[in-house]
Parts: C-alpha cells; structure tokens; sequence
C-alpha cells in the first residue's frame, strides 16, 4: 500500500512540475519551430505548433541578411575574455580577502562591495568617454573596449569569498604546514575543492555577457564588429526581414546559453561530488 502511494504521489510531483514548466519552455520551443517554419504557417490563424514543411532556408537567409558569422564569432570572444578574465580576478580578490591577514580587510571589502549598489546607468556615460578617448571603438581595438569594463566585478568576489570562507581551516593549517605557499595552495587544494561555486560565477558572468546589448550597442559602430544580440536586432530592420527570419536569428543567439544549461549542470553536480569535505 505504501509503495503505491509513494508511486502516485511522485506522479503528482511530476505532473505539477511539467504544468510549472511549459510557460517557461513554450517560448523557447516556438522560437525553434518559428525558425524552421514557413511564413504562411507562422502567420497562420490558430497559430500551428507544428510546422506543415520545415524549412531550414530561414537560417541560411539571417546569415546573408547581415555578418551574423562574424557577429557570432564577436561575442564569443568578447564573452570569452571576460568570462576568463572575472573568473581570475574574483579568484584572487577572494582568496585575498578570505585567507590573508591585511589592515582594515573587512572595511576595505565593505568598499569593495559598495561597488554593487553604483546602478550601470551612471557609469556607462565616463566608461564610453574612457574607451573612446583611448581610441578603442575602431578597428580590431573594438575588442578591448567591449570588454574592457567588465575585466572585474564585485559580485564574483562576494561568492567566492564565501565559498572559500566555509574551507576547513584544518585543511589550510595543514598545508601551511607542509610548506606549502599562497599559490600553490589556491591551485593545488582550494580551486579542485571550489569548484560549484566556481562554476556557478562562470556560468553567471558567461550568460550576463552574452546577453549585453546596450554597450555593444554604443560601442560598435562598424558591423563587423558588432555582437550577435546587435545582428539579431538588425533583422528587424532589414527589408526583408520576416517573423521567421527573426525567429531564426533568435535561436542562433539561444544556441550557446541553452547548451550551458544542458551541458553545463553535469559539471556542477561532478564538482559537487569532488569537492566535497569530510
């Protein structure tokens, strides 16, 4: 009797979770269907969910409309570098403010954190008027201007700190011990054993980067240097831009964070599983 309570109660779960989630994947779906359909089924009435002729053409017309190729490939590397870049600096920023012994420490990360409450808004103007007075808005220097605000953050420090607040002090006595320096420490021991939360401040930076469009939008002045969330937007402007042309553009701007989700929450499990302490 308890086993088949158990069995129905665990349908209810997943029948409340699957009704939970298709408001959140509906949008997601259309958008790949919207893509691959023609004009005529998209802008049909009732809307249809499954397309009567897939046509993959739409894909191949995003790329022709504008340098969605070229845009793809710049934020991957504007995405690329300041995920790398944060991830090495919120690394050393915590360490140092959880394990090294330094005067006024908790009022100086008390400051540091100030940063977080200082809105996008009111920066972005002296932050543009930096990079275009150092001549990084032409040309290949485009590159050093897309991510040359964003190369540290707070926010990365703040959950790393507290990660690392919560290693065994045993475990660090003992490798100071042993001889063991600053760096060999955080490499060797600390980063192997941090792993969720490391991966947890990648995925964020990745996703919040990738996302970006007001500064690549004031920033790229020439198309070749432009993101794809700026090359998406143009195919709404394009002459012959069409629902499933945009749809299209969408899911090749989908693709990269929605393999982070899939792909992605096996790692943090993995890290989880090895990083843990007994």
């Amino acid at each position: 009797m308890s086993t088949s309570s158990s069995v129905a109660s665990k349908i209810v779960v997943y029948l409340v979770l699957i009704v939970c989630a298709i408001p959140v994947v509906f949008p997601l779906y259309y958008a790949f269907i919207g893509g691959i359909m023609t004009p005529s089924d998209l802008a049909s009435y009732p809307p249809k969910l499954l397309p009567t002729a897939i046509d993959l053409g739409n894909y191949g017309s995003a790329l022709d409309t504008i340098p969605l190729a070229r845009q793809y490939l710049n934020s991957a590397i504007q995405t690329g570098i300041v995920t790398l870049c944060q991830l090495l600096s919120s690394v050393l920023a915590a360490y140092a403010f959880a394990f090294l012994r330094m005067w006024a420490k908790t009022a100086m990360f008390a400051l540091f954190m100030v940063t977080l409450m200082v809105p996008w808004e009111a920066i972005i103007l002296p932050n543009y008027l930096l990079v275009s007075d150092l001549g990084l808005t032409k040309g290949p220097l485009t590159y050093l201007g897309l991510t040359l605000p964003f190369l540290a953050h707070a926010f990365g420090t703040f959950l790393l700190r507290q990660s690392f607040l919560q290693f065994p002090v045993e475990v660090r006595d003992a490798a100071v011990m042993d001889g063991c320096g600053h760096l060999r420490f955080l490499w060797r021991i600390l980063l192997p054993l941090s792993k969720p939360a490391i991966a947890a401040v990648g995925v964020y930076v990745f996703m919040t980067t990738w996302n970006q469009y007001f500064w690549p939008l004031i920033l790229g002045n020439d198309d070749q240097y432009k993101t794809l969330q700026i090359g998406v937007s143009m195919l709404n402007d394009a002459e012959s831009s069409s629902p499933t042309l945009i749809l299209a553009g969408v899911t090749l701007a989908l693709l990269p964070t929605l393999l982070l989700v899939v792909f992605g929450q096996r790692f943090i499990i993995r890290g989880l599983t090895a990083g843990a302490v007994k």
